[in-house]
C-alpha cells in the first residue's frame, strides 16, 4: 500500500525542487513572517505575496489542482483561525483579511513540504542546532504514520469482509471500533519500539 503525505510531490524534477533546502525553508518562514506582519489596511501586499507565491508554484510544476486540492483540505482550519475576527469591530473585514493571511501562510507550508523532502528538512533543522530529541521524534512521527496508515487499511479491509449491514449506524460503529484498536495497537506498538530502542543504547 503507498500511502502520500505531506511530500508526495518533493521527487519532481524543477528549479525550486533542485534549490537547496536551507534556502528553501529560510524563504518559507521569511515570506510566512513577512505574510503575518503585513498591516490589514495594505490589501495590496497580500496581493503580491500571492504574486510571489503563484510564480513559485508555476516554477514548481506542482499541479494547481493538487495544491488547491491540498488547500481545500486545510480550509477549515483556516476558517476556525479567521472566525474568531467575526466578532471584532469591522468584523467581517477583519474575516476576510484573516482568511487571506491564513490561506496564504498555508500554501506557502505546502509549497515548502512538496518540493522539499521531509528527510532534507530534517536535516536543516539539525544543523540550525534544534534539539536533537525534537528532531528525532519529528523523524519518528513521520516514518510511523506510514505505518499507521498501512494498519488503518488492513483494518478497514477485515473489517468491511465481516460487516454485511449498510445501515450508517453500523458503519459508525465500525469505524469507532476501528478507532479503538488503532489507538491500543499504537500504543503496544510505541513502548516496543522505545523498549528496542533503548535496548540498543538510544538515550
Amino acid at each position: 500500500m503507498r500511502v502520500e503525505l505531506f511530500d508526495s510531490q518533493s521527487h519532481l524534477n524543477s528549479p525550486v525542487h533542485r534549490m537547496p533546502a536551507a534556502v528553501k525553508c529560510g524563504a518559507a518562514v521569511a515570506l510566512v513572517l513577512t505574510t503575518v506582519l503585513l498591516p490589514v489596511s495594505r490589501p495590496s501586499a497580500f496581493a503580491l505575496v500571492a504574486a510571489a507565491l503563484a510564480v513559485v508554484a508555476a516554477a514548481s510544476r506542482i499541479s494547481p489542482a493538487f495544491l488547491a486540492k491540498r488547500l481545500l483540505l486545510l480550509e477549515p482550519l483556516a476558517l476556525g483561525v479567521a472566525a474568531l475576527a467575526v466578532f471584532q469591530p469591522d468584523g467581517w473585514w477583519m474575516f476576510a483579511m484573516l482568511l487571506i493571511r491564513t490561506n496564504l501562510c498555508l500554501l506557502t507550508m505546502i509549497l515548502l513540504s512538496n518540493t522539499t523532502s521531509f528527510a532534507d528538512i530534517l536535516r536543516v533543522l539539525q544543523r540550525l542546532r534544534v534539539p536533537s530529541l525534537l528532531v528525532t521524534t519529528m523523524a519518528l512521527m513521520y516514518r510511523y504514520l506510514f505505518v499507521l496508515a498501512d494498519e488503518v487499511g488492513r483494518m478497514s479491509r477485515a473489517r468491511a469482509s465481516r460487516t454485511f449491514s449498510a445501515q450508517r449506524r453500523a458503519v459508525w460503529w465500525s469505524q469507532a471500533g476501528i478507532l479503538g484498536q488503532l489507538f491500543i495497537r499504537s500504543t503496544e506498538r510505541a513502548e516496543r519500539i522505545y523498549a528496542a530502542m533503548c535496548a540498543r543504547g538510544w538515550q
